[in-house]
């Protein structure tokens, strides 16, 4: 149980991240993602990364400048455009996405943002390998440190469901009603290189 606790990314690194000792037991119709994160970096940074064997970017969750977040599914990719910070705020973003009709669900700070289209009818792979902190160019691996993350990360949280904004917004209190594939509340993890935990 992670809730009082925060993975801090002290500095630049082609190597420091978390892997995550959790995956789907089925491929993926449907998901969601949700994490903080605090930083004051100004270039481009990964926040979550999920690869298969087939496809490095099968779940990615990008920050290429502030004010803007990606989110790929399966290769593609929406934006969305979010409030620049004045750089010394927690950002909390969800993602939710489903194949039916490939629509994605994005919230900032608990609030949801307009609705896009991406990858309808594709299926995310369960074979996966899940970072935090890194950009998987390959699976489980080859990170590139100009893509790394520098800052802090908590309360990350993946579902093989899509949530409602009354859900997400437990998720930011630490107080999920769907229980997920994993959660900071029962968090599998391994850190690898200079990160720390911290409360």
């Amino acid at each position: 149980d992670l809730v009082e606790w925060v993975f801090v990314f002290p500095e630049m690194s082609n190597t420091a991240h978390v892997l995550v000792k959790a995956k789907p037991e089925q491929p993926l119709l449907n998901f969601t993602v949700c994490l903080k994160s605090f930083t004051d970096l100004t270039r481009p940074y990964s926040l979550f990364s999920y690869t298969t064997k087939t496809q490095d970017n099968e779940i990615l969750l990008f920050k290429p400048k502030p004010g803007e977040y990606r989110f790929y599914v399966g290769g593609k990719f929406v934006t969305f455009r979010v409030p620049r910070n004045a750089q010394e705020d927690w950002e909390h973003v969800c993602a939710t996405w489903e194949s039916t009709t490939g629509i994605v669900g994005f919230w900032f700070n608990g609030k949801p943002w307009p609705r896009k289209g991406l990858q309808r009818g594709y299926t995310v792979g369960a074979e996966a390998s899940i970072v935090l902190g890194q950009d998987q160019d390959r699976f489980g691996g080859s990170f590139n440190d100009q893509k790394s993350f520098m800052g802090e990360i908590s309360s990350v949280y993946m579902w093989d469901t899509g949530i409602s904004t009354m859900e997400v917004q437990a998720a930011m209190r630490n107080d999920p009603g769907q229980t997920p594939i994993f959660g900071w509340r029962n968090f599998p993890y391994e850190i690898v290189g200079e990160v720390y935990l911290k409360p």
